[in-house]
Parts: C-alpha cells; structure tokens; sequence
C-alpha cells in the first residue's frame, strides 16, 4: 500500500483533468479523505441550491481520491457502481465530503460518503461507490 498525503494527492488531482478542479482535499488517513467543493455560480440550480450532478461529481471524486491515497497515483481506477440519496437542500455555499473506505480489495474497492454543507451540520446526500481497479 502506498499512503499519499494531502499535498501529494491534491497535487496529482490537479495534474489529472485538462481543467481547473473545484476540489480541495482537506483531510487523509488509512481510512477516511474529507474533500470540499468549492461552490460557484456554475453549481448553481434553480431554488438556490447546489445541482445534483455537482454533488455527484462531488462523491466520485472523493471515494476515487480515497482510493488513490491508500494504491497511489493509479489514474485508471474507474467507476463501476454509484448509488446516492440525495436527502436535504443544500444552500449554494461549500460543501464537504466525508469518504470512508468500506473495502479495498486487490480489483475492487468501495467507499461510503456523507457531503455536509459549511452552513449546517446535517447530512445533504449519502452515497456508495464501488471502483475497479486495474491489474498492477
């Protein structure tokens, strides 16, 4: 296993997409990653609250850097499985992931995460991602 840190994850983060990332990894462990978006007017929906798919995108990016922090760098683990709920309003301000990994496997991982806006305490969605890791 491979730990990556804060910096070194955020670092690979940023080098992976063509474009400039919403994401700031806050925290790493063994176990866990706490991942912000930072929230703009192009996460925006009508109602003023944050669009399901950025809360999506949101998960994704979380569970596969918890991933990456524990396999390194490996940039092809992809997405097989995401199911989330998405259970209260979320007002258009930040808003933080909590990804644990529940299993990582030599081919599969899956990560649970909790998002939680900065301007309340209660859970905005839930979700569970499963990955594919590739061959080593």
């Amino acid at each position: 296993m491979t730990d990556m840190s804060v910096a070194s994850l955020q670092e690979f983060l940023d080098g992976a997409f063509p474009i400039d990332t919403p994401y700031v990894i806050e925290a790493v462990d063994d176990a866990s990653i706490d991942v912000r978006l930072v929230v703009g007017p192009g996460h925006g929906r009508p109602g003023d609250t944050i669009s399901g798919p950025s809360l999506m995108a949101l998960v994704d990016t979380a569970a596969w850097l918890a991933i990456l922090a524990q396999i390194g760098p490996v940039a092809l683990a992809v997405t097989t499985s995401l199911h989330i709920d998405f259970l209260r309003k979320p007002e258009l301000v930040d808003v933080i992931a909590h990804g644990e990994l529940l299993k990582l496997g030599s081919r599969l991982a899956v990560v649970h995460v909790t998002i939680r806006s900065v301007a309340a305490e209660a859970v905005v969605a839930s979700a569970q991602v499963t990955y594919s890791i590739p061959p080593r």
